[in-house]
């Protein structure tokens, strides 16, 4: 189906459709309204990379992340998605479980359809690549792995402080025996989570033992993580997941233990997804406000209205949540 093809059906000039489609100048209601019903009845539908390569204003923006499979990047995702087409434009999304090489192919992807903007929504990253996207100088948002610029935003959480929340939490309810379970331990976003971890427990040294467990970013990696720390004889009264994602498979796997969650073990997750206040029990957690940073993405990306007042870096701080995963720890 061509433009051509829709301007003949209604009777009017190919300029009048195009005019019609991208909202721009004058037209008349009435042929406003022949030309839409046309576009319904011929199921057109615009090429917008043609569009753009023809010097047209793409409305499209570019979103590349880690794992959408876990939650947290569809709900920032989902509120990206909102805050773009409430604006007018539609996003693109590629996946790269977390694969820097997959990342660099899927920048360059992007580059190469011209889109509006891009958000770089992942955990891996390289020097390399941060620099093409800065030489491209395409508005640009990074989620924790980025470097601020004239057109690039990074928002970053304060995991440390998160972490450090959830530990203290513990120690105060008497556990002195915690665990740490978390994935793709070479990857900057996710190390700062493990080593805070690591100086939050040495806070207590000498009287809080300890141990990490890693697995793949999944429910059932998260399981795989709490039975091979379970295997090594050590017996935390609480365990500290990197995200909720994984806290899940914990629970799973304590449960099928025999272990009740809080009564024998204590378990906290980390981003606050909406599947963590139904699971069984509810899992305490530190909460990432998804939607906010969804919204805040997308703003800084159409860079509208006075572009001095876009802050090249966002610090964000988790708040705990407290659900009823975690308890007293167990008397014996």
């Amino acid at each position: 189906m061509t433009l051509a093809k829709v301007a003949r059906y209604a009777g009017v000039s190919t300029a009048t459709v195009s005019r019609v489609l991208n909202d721009v100048g004058f037209v008349k209601e009435s042929t406003r309204k022949r030309v839409l019903n046309a576009v319904r009845v011929l199921h057109y539908y615009p090429n917008l990379h043609a569009r753009s390569l023809a010097g047209g204003k793409n409305h499209t923006i570019g979103v590349i992340v880690s794992n959408l499979s876990n939650p947290f990047f569809v709900d920032v995702f989902q509120a990206m998605e909102s805050t773009a087409r409430a604006n007018g434009y539609d996003l693109l999304v590629e996946h790269t479980g977390y694969r820097v090489n997959q990342l660099r192919t899927g920048v360059r992807s992007m580059l190469g359809k011209r889109v509006a903007g891009l958000a770089v929504i992942v955990s891996e990253m390289e020097e390399s690549i941060i620099r093409e996207i800065h030489a491209s100088k395409l508005p640009t948002v990074f989620y924790d792995v980025g470097v601020p610029g004239a057109n690039a935003t990074n928002i970053r959480v304060r995991y440390e402080i998160g972490t450090h929340r959830a530990v203290h939490y513990l120690y105060s309810l008497g556990h002195r025996r915690m665990a740490f379970v978390g994935h793709h331990s070479a990857l900057n976003p996710l190390q700062v989570r493990r080593k805070a971890f690591q100086a939050a427990v040495s806070r207590y040294e000498g009287d809080v033992t300890w141990k990490i467990a890693l697995g793949p970013d999944s429910p059932q990696g998260g399981a795989q993580a709490a039975r091979e720390l379970l295997l090594t004889g050590f017996q935390p009264t609480a365990i500290v997941c990197v995200n909720d994602y994984m806290a899940i498979g914990v629970l799973s796997e304590l449960r099928a233990s025999g272990l009740p969650v809080p009564g024998a073990v204590s378990v906290t997750g980390f981003d606050n997804i909406s599947l963590s206040e139904f699971t069984n029990p509810a899992l305490t957690t530190l909460n990432i406000p998804r939607e906010c940073i969804g919204q805040m993405a997308v703003k800084a990306l159409l860079r509208e209205g006075d572009s001095s007042l876009i802050p090249s870096e966002v610090l964000l701080e988790p708040e705990l949540v407290l659900r009823d995963s975690a308890g007293p720890a167990p008397a014996s």
